[in-house]
């Protein structure tokens, strides 16, 4: 059985909900990116021996190993595509390569520009620089940059496609309403902000399988 690793609200959550889409009985464990959480901290050597990268999420039961533990699969876009090639049938990547590349287009730029750049930049300046001094500066970059991509992703909302691929609800889809749930967390008004991504988020939202997770993860700013 697979077993998944995760901290509530963190972009493992996107996995976890096409876990939970595709249907099949796993096992869960979570590993705290918050200092505040609970259970195993991401920072801890405990979870260091398992994936020395001290991020979620992970997910153990995939063969292979490219450092951690044996069988140990990290990186959400990879535990995402994993998971929707090997069931197939709940339909979360598209068959058609020029479709599937237009998944891994999204999701490639949301990992790299929207979280691991903007996003951290904003709320984890530490990342960037050890001069504190610094922090204002790159907090400031970082929230003008988010800021611009939410815009960005709001336009492509915008444009009268069902889905963020359009054609079928894909593994891309949870993976913005993180993005989404971020930024109603700090405050944000993104109903205003984002009116189209705010009704594609409701669309997901809507779905049996998304409302398990938000209420396992007990994420009540959506």
């Amino acid at each position: 059985m697979l077993r998944f690793y995760y901290s509530p609200g963190a972009c493992s959550l996107a996995a976890h909900i096409v876990l939970e889409e595709i249907g099949i009985p796993y096992e869960e464990e979570i590993i705290s990116a918050r200092p505040d959480g609970e259970g195993v901290k991401t920072t801890s050597p405990a979870w260091k021996a398992i994936n020395p990268k001290g991020r979620v999420p992970a997910l153990a039961g995939v063969p292979g190993r490219i450092g951690g533990a044996e069988n140990l699969l990290t990186e959400v876009n990879a535990i995402m595509v994993y998971l929707a090639r090997t069931h197939p049938a709940a339909g979360l990547l598209p068959t058609d390569p020029a479709a599937e590349a237009r998944c891994l287009e999204w999701m490639n730029w949301l990992t790299g520009s929207v979280h691991a750049t903007a996003w951290a930049q904003m709320i984890r300046p530490y990342r960037f620089s050890a001069d504190d001094k610094c922090f204002p500066s790159i907090k400031a970059k970082g929230e003008e940059d988010l800021r611009a991509h939410f815009a960005y992703i709001d336009g492509l909302l915008a444009d009268g496609r069902d889905w963020a691929v359009p054609g079928s609800y894909s593994v891309v889809d949870p993976y913005l309403l993180v993005f989404y749930g971020w930024g109603k967390r700090i405050g944000w008004d993104m109903a205003g902000l984002c009116p189209a991504w705010t009704a594609h988020a409701a669309k997901v939202l809507a779905r049996p399988a998304v409302q398990r997770i938000i209420a396992r993860e007990n994420l009540s700013y959506f």
